[in-house]
């Protein structure tokens, strides 16, 4: 076996998004909970510094940006390792680009993609000729801004303004859709807004930048309607993206115009090449990743039958509160012609979140298919949104009557419980 890669091994994910992005998110959270002694328990000052976070991440999660350990264990475990761009240059051939020329490597099984994505610059007049940030760049930084523009209201963008923000950084984020957070549900993107907003982000939504200008000290945005925001640092959040031309998928017949390779329940692309990961549009998550290339192995190998399941893939941002879902939104359940039903309850509303009283904003929200009595999707937002939605992930995975979910007993006072009560509220008619 023979791994090919031209950045760092083990991808996106170690060194510039989930675990350092989540130390700055743990840092931010810190600092959030220390301004609310004031409210539930006395005094206390806070005053935040970025230099232990730059730290952690330097010398904790990615070890200067160094990926030794991880080619390492990859060569322990009997793989060879390429470091180059490795393209397909026929089939069953790949071909890389090294430092020390090409070399051509012939498969006898099986070619494995796996090329994760790189920032979408979106073509904004000035932009690619400015010294703009991208996720990569962020996590990079050894002091937080003074201010910071933040262009995408996906899970990247609004991670990062609100992370910035608790660190002191006059932080505006620019949207060009109606609302943050586009795929969920609009509940939970309004609940969101109105956080940012409480917390003094800046957020225009339904606004896209025209042109951008940099000059020694700042950037500055025109935006769609004639405002201007002007800021020391550009994050740009827009989208990832693959180049699928580059890695010469229509060697072996793919369509290299696309945003992803479609693939089939056991990850097959073409005649001896799977795909796994973002490039086959099932989320850009390491989870799901991980999830495809075990179906993959046992595949390539014939050593399983597994078919993908993509019922509840779980999806969490790690803002505070934490937006997280699984399934089906209602918008999308009635794309597919689903007649769902749904119901709605707020976590202050919960014994737990009258409890928990500072920093308790949240919802969850069931979507039902009434025909079979299950839950096709879930959305929570809560403290700790991301593991109440372990349940619910369940629930929908294994397709769990809604009449045995309201029979449960959930512990008391959880946030969880909240699940109950929102069960409660859905139409009792057909489930």
């Amino acid at each position: 076996m023979v791994g090919v890669e031209s950045r760092l091994v083990g991808g996106e994910c170690p060194y510039f998004a989930c675990v350092p992005t989540k130390m700055m998110v743990r840092a931010s959270d810190a600092l959030a909970e220390g301004r609310r002694v004031a409210e539930l328990a006395g005094s206390a000052q806070v005053s935040p510094d970025w230099t232990p976070v730059a730290d952690r991440i330097r010398d904790e999660a990615t070890t200067g940006w160094d990926d030794t350990a991880a080619v390492q264990r990859l060569e322990k475990s009997g793989a060879r390792f390429v470091r180059g761009f490795g393209r397909i240059s026929a089939p069953g051939e790949v071909s890389v680009s090294t430092g020390n020329g090409d070399r051509v490597f012939r498969t006898r099984r099986a070619i494995l993609l796996n090329p994760g994505t790189e920032p979408v610059v979106p073509p904004v007049d000035g932009l690619r000729d400015s010294p703009y940030w991208t996720n990569r760049d962020a996590v990079r930084a050894r002091e937080a801004p003074e201010s910071l523009l933040v262009l995408g209201g996906g899970p990247v963008g609004v991670e990062l303004a609100q992370v910035f923000s608790r660190f002191g950084t006059r932080v505006a984020m620019v949207e060009h859709e109606q609302r943050l957070l586009g795929p969920f549900e609009p509940e939970a993107s309004e609940l969101l807004e109105s956080v940012f907003e409480a917390e003094g982000i800046d957020v225009r939504t339904g606004e896209r930048a025209e042109s951008v200008a940099h000059d020694d000290d700042s950037f500055t945005v025109r935006l769609g309607s004639g405002a201007e925001l002007t800021a020391q640092r550009l994050l740009v959040a827009t989208g990832r993206r693959t180049d699928l031309a580059a890695l010469g998928v229509a060697a072996v017949g793919l369509d290299d115009r696309g945003r992803t390779i479609d693939v089939d329940v056991r990850m097959r692309a073409a005649d001896g090449v799977w795909a796994i990961g973002d490039v086959t549009g099932r989320g850009a998550f390491t989870h799901t990743s991980v999830y495809q290339a075990r179906i993959a192995a046992n595949d390539i190998l014939g050593q399983g039958h597994e078919n993908a399941d993509y019922r509840a893939v779980p999806a969490v941002t790690f803002t505070d509160p934490e937006v997280a879902m699984t399934g089906l939104t209602e918008a999308a359940a009635h794309d597919r012609g689903l007649p769902v039903v749904t119901a709605t309850t707020g976590i202050p509303a919960s014994t737990r979140g009258w409890i928990h009283k500072a920093g308790n904003q949240g919802l969850i929200k069931l979507v039902a298919d009434p025909r079979r009595g299950v839950l096709v999707g879930a959305t929570v937002v809560a403290p700790g949104g991301g593991e109440i939605l372990g349940a619910l992930a369940v629930a929908v995975h294994g397709e769990v009557p809604v009449e045995r979910l309201r029979h449960m007993i959930y512990a008391y006072p959880t946030f969880h419980r909240a699940i109950e009560a929102t069960l409660a509220e859905l139409p009792a008619s057909g489930i």
